[in-house]
């Protein structure tokens, strides 16, 4: 096979082509995908509360990464963040209503992404893509 059009290069143009889109997106608001990561996972849980521990886990980052992403939402007014009641060395993110209504612009515009990526496939052939990525995510999870 041709080496341009391998799966991982395919993924990898996919990949940079939403991201360049999406940050174009975001720089409105001045904020980067990592940051509207931890938005939408603050957004989604329970009590829009996490860990920062937990942030770290879902982003694949070092803690500093992670604490610097959310001291900048922080300082933006998108997150809180608070020591837990019972024990003080866990420190806790929320998410505040600037940052919730972020995510409701974040998600549409992630339709749209989705509407572009999908366009002129049927939908029996976006259910099957759909599919088809969702076992391809979990073989490299």
């Amino acid at each position: 096979m041709d080496n341009k059009f391998s799966c991982g290069r395919l993924l990898k143009q996919i990949h940079d082509g939403l991201e360049k889109q999406a940050n174009n997106d975001l720089r409105t608001h001045g904020l980067t995908m990592a940051q509207v990561s931890v938005l939408m996972l603050l957004n989604d849980a329970d009590k829009e509360t996490l860990p920062l521990k937990e942030i770290e886990k879902a982003l694949h980052v070092a803690q500093s990464t992670s604490a610097g992403i959310v001291s900048r939402l922080e300082q933006k007014g998108f997150v809180e963040s608070f020591g837990d009641a019972e024990d003080k060395r866990i420190k806790l993110v929320r998410i505040t209503e600037t940052g919730r209504q972020c995510c409701g612009e974040a998600r549409a515009n992630m339709d749209h992404a989705d509407d572009i990526l999908l366009a002129g496939l049927s939908e029996e052939e976006q259910t099957i893509l759909r599919m088809l990525l969702i076992r391809v995510s979990r073989n490299v999870q």
